[in-house]
Parts: C-alpha cells; sequence; structure tokens
C-alpha cells in the first residue's frame, strides 16, 4: 500500500521565480485558471500568466497579446513552448519558424531566442524548463526596456494622447478632481 501523505504536510515555499506556486508537500494538483499571474520576461516579453515549480522542472500557461511578443533573449535552462491558441513566430538560434496552434518549440539552454504573437489572435502557450534557472531570462540588447511588437501595435506615445487633447489642455491625476 503507498503511503500517504497529509496535505497539511509542511511544504517548502522558497522558490527560483517570484511569484511563482512551489508544488511538492501536500500541492500536487493546480487550477491554472485560478492562480495569479507573472510576468515572464519583466522589460523585454509580454508573456505572462501562472507558473509552478517543482524540483527540476517549472510550468507556465502563458498568455501574448496578439502583436506582442519577447525580443532576444537566452537563460541558462532548456525549454519546451507548447502552442496551445493561436500562432508564434519564433526565432530559435537564428532559425526562423511559424509556429501554430498543436506545435513545439524546444530551445536549448544558453541559445538566443525570440517570439512574436502574429496579430491576428492572442497566444496561449505551456511551456517547461528546467530548474536550473528560474522563469525569466536575460535580453540580449540591455539598452531597450521593452517587449517587441508587430508594426502597428507599439503602444501609443504620450505626444499623441497630448495632440488628441489639443494646445493648452492639462493632464490631471488618476485621482485628481477639477474643482467646481
Amino acid at each position: 500500500m503507498a503511503e500517504q501523505r497529509s496535505a497539511s504536510t509542511p511544504q517548502q515555499s522558497k522558490t527560483k521565480t517570484e511569484g511563482a506556486i512551489k508544488a511538492g508537500g501536500g500541492r500536487y494538483t493546480f487550477d491554472l485558471a485560478k492562480l495569479s499571474t507573472i510576468d515572464a520576461g519583466p522589460g523585454y516579453s509580454t508573456a505572462h500568466g501562472p507558473v509552478i515549480e517543482g524540483e527540476r522542472i517549472q510550468i507556465g500557461l502563458m498568455r501574448v497579446p496578439r502583436g506582442t511578443g519577447g525580443r532576444p533573449h537566452s537563460h541558462p535552462n532548456e525549454q519546451w513552448v507548447y502552442v496551445v491558441q493561436g500562432t508564434l513566430e519564433s526565432e530559435v538560434d537564428g532559425v526562423k519558424s511559424r509556429v501554430p496552434a498543436g506545435s513545439l518549440i524546444y530551445i536549448p539552454a544558453n541559445v538566443v531566442h525570440s517570439a512574436l504573437a502574429t496579430p491576428d489572435a492572442d497566444v496561449i502557450f505551456l511551456t517547461a524548463k528546467d530548474m536550473s534557472h528560474g522563469i525569466v531570462g536575460t535580453p540580449v540588447d540591455t539598452s531597450i526596456s521593452a517587449p517587441l511588437y508587430a508594426p502597428g501595435f507599439e503602444p501609443k506615445k504620450q505626444a499623441a494622447v497630448s495632440a488628441r487633447r489639443g494646445p493648452g489642455s492639462r493632464e490631471r491625476g488618476a485621482g485628481s478632481r477639477r474643482a467646481r
């Protein structure tokens, strides 16, 4: 008969990725739709979703808004990406691919790669990485602190907002009120 462990068994809560959930110690199943999301590539990617870390493997269910993605980056852990919904335009070690739902991408450790959700739909992908490093990588060009955008999907510039308001208009903070 298999030994049963109580759900109250103490679990180690230390994770390599801030905001990730640690598996084990009584936690063996996870409803990914109900877990908090984290940014998977702050400063270089729009991918976000819940991340679960085990002893040797971490899993993330990531969402990438259409027309956005991750600039070239690398990390010391190898990675698998299974596209659940949408299509990614990816580049791994200089090899470009169009990756539709149902396809799998392999990314060796320390290899530069990038991905962009096509403009027609958001992308959802399941990713698995070994635990030699957290979920976040290092961008190739650290002088840029922005994700990858397809043409027409760049964030609106402040100048464009001011131009729409007209000359002489003032911007007020979110909590400010105009005196009456």
